[in-house]
């Protein structure tokens, strides 16, 4: 089946079950932010090894859809290359300020009903539903 709607579904479910896994397995939080700055501050050497698993998986997911479907799903940047950097680093600021990112607070923080990821994933969509107020209605950016 290819329907977007089936993939989306497919991918949620890909998404929950690598979190639980990673529980399960390791007792860790699937935190994208939390893995990542832990890699690159100098992990133990011995928790190297699954935090690079995991985000090798996150960079080789989209080349497998690409490989297999032909093309990765992600579509070209809507925006140019420095937007993205502001978004990068404006991002960067926001996990930190939140002590956390969408996927340690919205998929492993919610579902262990934690009341700091309810209200850091609500936090996290209103300001990211207002970015896009702005970015695409004030400042007249890219509609699509």
């Amino acid at each position: 089946m290819s329907h977007e709607w089936f993939l989306s579904a497919l991918g949620g479910v890909a998404i929950g079950a690598s979190a639980v896994l990673l529980m399960a397995a390791l007792g860790r939080i699937a935190g994208i932010s939390g893995i990542a700055g832990s890699l690159l501050s100098g992990a133990e050497k011995g928790d190297r090894g699954w935090r690079v698993a995991f985000l090798a998986g996150l960079v080789g997911a989209p080349l497998l859809a690409w490989l297999l479907r032909g093309e990765s799903g992600l579509g070209p940047p809507q925006v140019s290359w420095p937007w993205m950097a502001v978004a990068g680093l404006l991002v960067g600021f926001g996990t930190r300020l939140g002590g956390g990112c969408t996927s340690g607070h919205g998929v492993c923080g919610i579902a262990r009903l934690s009341p700091r990821s309810l209200l850091a994933t609500v936090v996290f969509m209103v300001v990211g539903a207002g970015t896009v107020f702005v970015i695409r209605h004030v400042l007249g950016g890219t509609s699509s």
